[in-house]
């Protein structure tokens, strides 16, 4: 593999910007410097010209799901496609799941594995736990070996079983995971307020009733029953896809009595509100939990810009229009959108727009925050002589429309369609290898390497 000379770009990394050149040697970044000679590095050398882009750390997608078996079908976006529409946004790494069969956690992860193996990018894994088990923390054990340095649990989905119901359960499972090192992370809905909300429904069941079914009070809820759990194991744990300001109420609240949260959201809650779920395609924008107003939104960018929030991901989960629009009945319209390629541009659009938000920041929302809160760092998510050379160039001033023709989702359409956004991918490497240049696509099914989680 030929070396690498990246020359004339602006290095963006948590801390610090900065005009420089980067050698990369293998799969490894090798020297950071102002002025890199490229004739002291001999012929074998591909020289390429950062001059007016931004040079990022690969980003890390840490919440996708990726060719998932649901409801009967199958998500639109295979193991290939995600990574092939990952590298066009820059994506370098994504965070997947493995659900739990309830038989044992090692077999539902060493099937996910292989299921992942046309994996493209590189790829670390989260453990779905929906069940205790006397031997929960052996099983727990044994898939930390492999690699897993987070669970996932749910305070809802009672009726598909996922809901650990038994507090005195999910306290087992929260304290078998602190004492093994594992990360908790949870889908924040009760299940009980939304069940009552369900059982005295008296109206429709279209897209625009699912956000008052499933309301921003039960999200609140849930992060109130959870963090005192984690109170009384003295643990941290993680919030995925915050999604209102009443959720956002209930983190500042526990952390104000010194509950250690980590929270995560999505640009869906950061942009999208929910007349978004009215008209005949309200279906195309059903996930769970609801998207909510435009008030929620706000309380959220306002979070982001205030480093209340520490993780930006998307819940990468997408169908295509016409599994969308398959039903209109928010029970049974499968919940989901794609978002991983258009990740970055709508951050860096929002970045624009407030003033507020620096591409340092974007970066530690998206590469250097995941890679630390789940064990990937330093390999991933810094430029830094020795980390992985996962490389994103970056016009940061391109504009572009969002559209099904301008994204790579094999759902055919994108949320944010018609979307203008600031700020393109222009290349994409991973391991010293581009995988995606000139809007050319040159990633290789299998090349993909799985993450063991370092604690």
């Amino acid at each position: 593999m030929a070396k690498i000379l990246i020359k004339d770009g602006l290095l963006v990394d948590t801390e610090w910007k900065r005009h420089q050149d980067i050698l990369v040697d293998g799969s490894k970044i090798v020297r950071i410097a102002p002025h890199i000679d490229e004739n002291e590095i001999g012929e074998d050398v591909n020289i390429i010209s950062a001059d007016g882009l931004c040079v990022l750390p690969g980003l890390i997608d840490a919440h996708t799901h990726y060719h998932l078996v649901s409801r009967g079908t199958v998500t639109a976006d295979s193991f290939p496609e995600g990574s092939r529409l990952a590298s066009f946004g820059g994506v370098t790494t994504v965070v997947d799941f493995a659900d739990d069969d309830k038989k044992s956690l090692l077999g539902s992860f060493d099937n996910r594995r292989k299921e992942m193996r046309g994996m493209a990018i590189d790829y670390a894994l989260h453990q779905g736990v929906y069940a205790y088990r006397s031997d929960i923390k052996k099983e727990l054990e044994e898939v930390k070996k492999k690699g897993i340095g987070t669970i996932k649990i749910f305070t809802t989905y009672k009726n598909v079983g996922y809901l650990v119901e038994k507090r005195d359960e999910l306290k087992a499972i929260f304290k078998a995971s602190k004492e093994l090192g594992i990360m908790v992370s949870i889908h924040c809905e009760d299940d009980g307020m939304i069940t009552r909300i369900e059982d005295g429904w008296k109206g429709t069941y279209l897209p625009k009733d699912h956000a008052d079914m499933r309301p921003s009070e039960a999200e609140a809820e849930a992060i109130r029953y959870v963090s005192s759990i984690a109170e009384e194991l003295d643990m941290p744990i993680y919030i995925v896809h915050l999604s209102s300001a009443s959720g956002l109420e209930e983190v500042r609240r526990q952390r104000s009595r010194g509950v250690h949260l980590i929270v995560e959201t999505t640009p869906h809650y950061l942009f999208l509100e929910r007349s978004k779920l009215e008209g005949d395609d309200g279906p195309l924008y059903v996930m769970t939990p609801p998207l909510r107003t435009k008030d929620d939104n706000e309380a959220l960018q306002e979070a982001l810009l205030d480093g209340e929030i520490q993780v930006v991901a998307t819940d990468h989960c997408s169908f295509t229009r016409e599994q969308k629009l398959s039903s209109h009945d928010c029970r049974t319209i499968y919940p989901g959108i794609p978002g991983t390629e258009e990740m970055l541009p709508l951050l860096n659009t929002f970045a624009i727009s407030s003033g507020r938000l620096s591409l340092s920041q974007i970066v530690n929302l998206t590469s250097t925050g995941p890679a630390k809160a789940f064990g990937l760092y330093p390999a991933k998510g810094t430029l830094a002589e020795g980390s992985d050379a996962d490389i994103v160039l970056f016009n940061p001033d391109l504009s572009w429309t969002i559209g099904s023709d301008t994204i790579h989702s094999a759902a055919g359409y994108s949320a944010y369609e018609g979307m203008t956004v600031t700020g393109k991918v222009m290349m994409t490497i991973l391991r010293g290898r581009i995988i995606m240049g000139d809007g050319i696509y040159l990633g290789l099914e299998g090349d993909g390497q799985y993450l063991k989680a370092e604690r």
